[in-house]
């Protein structure tokens, strides 16, 4: 595609050539019929003084030396003299024998005058007998006011056909400089205008291409000085809007990708246009895949994909749980919305998903907490008011069975108050209500020591207890806590490992952390009931546990504590072959603690 300015110039040219052609053929014409009326009027004259010379002896037409005396006036005019009767036939002429000449009746300049009764006549017409263009003049003879003949005088245009011809070459040259002065103006004048034009053409394209850092540089004048200002004006608006729409684009995108409630953006029919980390994150697949598919084919909840039709027919929002159950079971607390633009029409539906599995896992966890708490005080307190209003009947009296009933008020309100204690201090624990004392602890002798509580029990019970040589094994956390650790894992283990079994306590040093493992060759966990071994008053075999007056409270507070020193503890167990507990310590405990 040719430059804007060689088009420019090309048209102006164009122009300006058909506008000096019909300029150059207009001046010559009108010079070229110019000078014919020049010559007419001079011929005219001419032949005037011609016939006032003829008749003034008076004899006109008739005198005998009419020849001679239109030869005589020839040579002083230098021009062809005829003189002609009103029947066309020739009296005198200075080129020819008038008598061979032909009838002259039917020239045109001839009859003009004879027939048409014009003052003159004029004929320019190429002449077979000379060989070359002649212009013919002729005016009316008059004798005694009737008209007797006509006087021509004829002149050779050979030599105005040559003035016409350098006319026309002067006319042509004085053409061709215009042409090229016009040209050159023309061809500056375009690229002054069509240059600014480019150039606000080429940042036009750039903006089109989003480089919003393209500016007009060239300095232009009226009209293209304002138009240059206002296209950097308006790079500059569209710089500083498209900085906000990303800086606000990758705000909402933060946004979306830290949340943790899943985003689902859908259109009118129902196709997925955008969803956060969250959202794929609940229904198993890389978000990205989302786009563009309809809603049914990821989400695999009919329960969710009637919620979004129903939005999208009524445009009221709902809100209810809905159930997944895949990757993994969970429920959802769905928020479904229609959004709608300005002027009321709905565009899209934004559903927001919060996953309340683990809030209704606590939920649950809470209840079933109360209902226990409520059955392990209900045990207790009955036994008390049973024996006591025994006593109260009169059992008093009897000194051995009174005894015997306050030994076991006495045991029932001493599981009472070890039970009311293990509850106030693992809500102290998960409270954060007795803080962390941190001190260098030698774990090697924090385990024996404790162990020490225990070997009467295990003694009991012909138990095997394997412990670890004294060594110097050090951490940073609290010796009470990691005894209290120690304390309830093995105790657990003396009262779930039959008579003859063995329990092993061992332990691993490594770089950053220390591993505790209580091993025992008891009747183990079911795999279905590990998940729920730390919670609060849930108990494997339940009979077992409350015959040995445990509270179900142990190993949620050996969970709290090993959480309160940052540590983890893990529990791998076959059932009818043995449980191992590994609780695993760091060395060195952060400053936050």
């Amino acid at each position: 595609m040719h430059k804007l300015w060689v088009r420019i110039t090309f048209s102006f040219l164009l122009l300006m050539s058909l506008l000096l052609l019909v300029s150059g053929f207009f001046i010559a014409e009108l010079m070229k019929n110019t000078y014919y009326q020049i010559k007419e009027k001079q011929l005219a004259q001419t032949a005037h003084l011609v016939l006032n010379a003829v008749e003034m002896d008076k004899t006109g037409l008739q005198a005998e030396d009419l020849q001679n005396k239109v030869i005589a006036l020839s040579s002083q005019v230098q021009s062809r003299l005829t003189v002609i009767n009103k029947n066309g036939e020739v009296l005198a002429d200075t080129e020819d024998d008038p008598a061979k000449m032909e009838n002259h009746a039917k020239r045109p300049e001839i009859q003009q005058v004879l027939k048409e009764h014009l003052s003159s006549g004029l004929s320019i017409r190429y002449s077979d007998t000379l060989g070359y263009s002649m212009m013919y003049v002729a005016i009316p003879i008059h004798e005694n006011n009737q008209l007797a003949g006509v006087m021509r005088v004829s002149l050779s245009i050979e030599n105005i056909e040559h003035a016409i011809q350098k006319l026309w070459i002067s006319i042509a040259l004085v053409l061709f400089v215009a042409f090229l002065l016009t040209g050159l103006i023309g061809m500056r004048l375009a690229k002054d205008i069509s240059v600014p034009i480019e150039e606000m053409i080429i940042v036009s394209e750039k903006l089109k291409e989003k480089d919003y850092s393209a500016r007009v540089k060239m300095k232009s004048k009226g009209e293209l000085g304002q138009l240059a200002n206002a296209i950097n004006v308006l790079a500059s608006s569209l710089k500083n809007q498209m900085d906000k729409l990303h800086e606000n684009e990758h705000r909402l995108t933060g946004v979306l990708a830290n949340m943790m409630s899943g985003v689902l953006l859908v259109n009118t029919e129902g196709q997925i246009l955008l969803a956060n980390r969250a959202m794929g994150k609940m229904l198993g697949e890389n978000p990205r895949a989302f786009s563009n598919k309809h809603h049914m084919e990821v989400g695999r909840s009919k329960e969710l994909s009637n919620l979004i039709d129903h939005c999208l027919k009524t445009g009221h929002e709902k809100r209810k749980e809905v159930h997944f159950y895949y990757p993994k079971e969970r429920t959802v607390d769905a928020h479904i919305a229609p959004f709608v633009r300005e002027n009321g029409e709905v565009s899209g539906i934004i559903v927001v998903l919060h996953d309340v599995t683990d809030i209704r896992r606590l939920e649950k966890m809470r209840s079933d907490f109360v209902a226990n708490v409520s059955h392990e005080l209900k045990t207790p307190i009955t036994s008390l008011k049973g024996f006591a209003e025994t006593l109260l009947d009169g059992a008093m009296e009897d000194e051995e069975l009174c005894r015997n009933f306050l030994t076991i008020i006495y045991k029932e309100s001493d599981r009472l108050h070890r039970l009311i204690k293990d509850i106030l201090y693992l809500s102290s624990i998960e409270h954060h209500g007795i803080p962390l004392t941190i001190e260098k602890v030698n774990v090697a002798e924090a385990v024996l020591s404790t162990a020490q509580t225990i070997k009467e029990g295990a003694a009991k019970k012909n138990l095997h207890l394997n412990l670890p040589e004294k060594s110097d094994i050090w951490i940073e956390g609290e010796k009470d806590r990691i005894q209290q650790i120690v304390l309830n894992l093995l105790s657990n283990a003396i009262s779930y490992t039959p008579e003859g079994g063995e329990i092993s306590v061992n332990i691993i040093e490594q770089e950053k952390d220390v591993k505790l493992l209580i091993s025992d060759t008891g009747i183990g966990i079911a795999q279905k009931e590990l998940p729920r071994i730390f919670e609060r008053f849930y108990r494997v075999d339940k009979a077992r546990s409350r015959s040995s007056g445990g509270t179900g409270l142990g190993l949620a507070i050996v969970k709290h504590l090993v959480d309160s020193q940052n540590g983890k503890i893990e529990v791998k167990s076959v059932e009818g072959v043995g449980t191992t507990f590994i609780v695993t310590l760091p060395k060195k405990q952060h400053n936050d603690i």
